[in-house]
């Protein structure tokens, strides 16, 4: 996703001042607090020297529409006041038309100069902060919500219509058909009509519906008009290609592969970084640090919290190295450590001596059996690609579940034919497991991604896999082996840690039951390899319960939560 264009950035609100944001985010609660001002005003009665006054001008049910419309007013300022907070250009311009009902009203329904001075107050305010209500809405959402309005409002004037015209035994009146377009569109121009007598339960149950259907569709076009932007579309082949060219000149993760994988969008800085991430709700995920020169960092993690603004995202970014904390600090987030990657020493790596005992006894054993490893590069043949598939396919049966994504990749044919891939033989000669890697670019280190095996193998044979996969990767010249992230792991485990960081502790020793998160450290560290620290950087507290769920999307590719974790 490009939006580097000079039209965008002349749009973008780089850099802008705390100040500003903090007083449109006031004015949302400021909003809410004059919506239900409005409210009370409107049910509360209008001084008396006032009223008379008044009558001499306006009539009875115009007053009486005006103090329905101050309600209404009310009701919609409340329902805009937390689009304000996330500063919305729509809800800007809705609120603004909403104010200037609100005063009419005011004026109307008593002459109350006290309201109606506050509200002109706040469009002045509003007007003057409107550079900083910048964040789009979805563009489709937005057409849609308007359609949705349209819709709203003539299905509203039928079912009036309609009902008026077949339950007119419910009511004093005899309607036909003019007669009850007449009532219905009184209702909704004047918000009452004196000469609309219910005889019946029914009659005032159907005449209060048809407010409350109209209140229900509305109220949910005005949530798709102040919908976030949502990405609909995959990112082109050419910016998939640009991605491509800065992840090979400037990768340097076990990260940096997934970021080429088709569920990701991307940002691109005018500096020649990328950014790769997914949209889950109002969260924007990125995997991992940005991608590009060292000196862009910084710029291009404001640059990139600027553009979700823009779009009304929370911005975030998952799994990152410790070596640019400060900059994120700096761009305003809060860092949290939730694991630990496994990275192997390969030079250290030996199975000799009491250390390499737990694993070494068991190999020879499977070596003895005739269990054999080959290492197969790409590209793979197609016969082999079917039989791997076979085993992904029982592996997935396995564990009830089905793949996981955005951090890890998956069965993908393209992508399994272009890796390297190791393969464990049972003595029968079927596969029994295997594993592919995945290059780290610029650093002379490799990573294991997809790790599958069958129902029922001899036990060790995944240590047999990994084993073979250390010494293959030591004779290429490799200097380090990443096992992969060991979720929860060493976090929070002192008492001067963080408070979230303790909570993910009390979680990592009490959840044991449901996700072994135990076990795969354990298996992971009888390789012995280096715990290096893994970051989520997110913008507070209070968006931490929606930047877990946008993470528990983006892995299970949307599937529902609980098979999720149950898997």
């Amino acid at each position: 996703m490009n939006d580097n264009s000079a039209a965008y950035r002349s749009n973008l609100p780089v850099n802008q001042p705390r100040l500003g944001a903090w007083s449109a985010r006031a004015f949302g609660v400021i909003i809410a607090l004059f919506g239900a001002m409005n409210v009370l005003s409107a049910i509360m009665p209008s001084l008396a020297v006032r009223l008379v006054a008044l009558e001499q001008f306006v009539p009875l049910q115009v007053r009486y529409g005006a103090r329905l419309a101050s309600v209404l007013a009310g009701f919609a300022l409340l329902s805009l006041a937390h689009g304000l907070w996330r500063r919305k250009r729509r809800a800007w311009q809705i609120t603004l038309a909403v104010l200037l009902v609100a005063i009419v009203g005011h004026l109307l329904k008593g002459l109350d100069f006290e309201e109606a001075g506050v509200a002109l107050a706040l469009v002045v305010g509003l007007w003057v902060l409107r550079a900083h209500f910048h964040a789009r809405s979805d563009p489709l959402s937005t057409r849609q919500g308007l359609r949705l309005m349209a819709g709203a409002l003539f299905f509203t004037l039928g079912y009036g219509v309609l009902g008026f015209y077949l339950l007119d035994r419910h009511f004093s009146v005899d309607f036909g058909l003019a007669m009850a377009l007449r009532q219905t569109v009184t209702m909704f121009t004047q918000f009452y009509d004196p000469g609309l007598q219910p005889i019946t339960g029914f009659g005032q149950y159907f005449a209060g519906s048809i407010y409350l259907i109209g209140a229900a569709t509305l109220g949910y076009a005005l949530l798709a008009l102040l919908s976030p932007v949502l990405i609909r579309q995959p990112a082109t082949p050419a910016e998939r290609a640009r991605a491509h060219a800065i992840v090979e000149a400037y990768g340097c993760s076990s990260l940096a592969r997934l970021v080429l994988f088709h569920d990701k969008s991307y940002y691109f800085s005018p500096g020649g970084s990328v950014v790769a991430f997914v949209v889950k709700g109002r969260v924007a995920l990125a995997l991992g640090d940005p991608i590009g020169p060292a000196g862009d960092v910084a710029a291009v993690i404001l640059a990139f919290k600027d553009h979700c603004l823009h779009n009304d995202w929370q911005a975030s970014f998952y799994q990152t190295l410790p070596d640019h904390l400060e900059a994120y600090k700096a761009a305003g987030f809060d860092v949290l450590c939730f694991g630990h990657e496994a990275v192997v020493d390969l030079a250290a790596f030996t199975l000799e001596g009491k250390a390499g005992k737990e694993v070494r006894a068991p190999l020879k054993r499977l070596t003895a059996a005739g269990h054999r490893a080959e290492m197969r590069p790409p590209p793979l043949s197609e016969a082999l690609l079917h039989e791997l598939r076979a085993v992904s396919d029982e592996w997935l049966t396995l564990v009830h579940g089905s793949e996981l994504r955005f951090a890890t990749g998956w069965f993908d044919d393209d992508y399994i034919l272009s890796s390297p891939v190791m393969v464990v033989y049972a003595p029968a000669g079927h596969i029994s497991a295997f594993a592919n890697l995945m290059p780290e670019y610029q650093l002379n280190a490799v990573a294991v991604d997809l790790m599958r095996r069958r129902r029922g193998i001899e036990k060790n044979t995944l240590d047999f896999l990994f084993v073979a996969l250390f010494e293959w990767a030591k004779k290429q010249g490799y200097t380090s082996f990443s096992l992969g992230l060991s979720a929860l792991s060493g976090v929070g485990e002192r008492p001067t840690d963080p408070t979230a960081e303790r909570a993910l502790h009390f979680f990592y020793e009490h959840i044991n039951q449901f996700y072994n998160f135990k076990g795969l450290h354990a298996f992971k560290d009888k390789f012995r390899p280096q715990w290096l620290p893994r970051y989520l950087v997110y913008p507070g507290p209070a968006s931490l319960p929606a930047i877990v769920t946008a993470i528990v999307r983006a892995d299970s590719g949307d599937e529902f939560p609980w098979a999720y974790l149950k898997r």
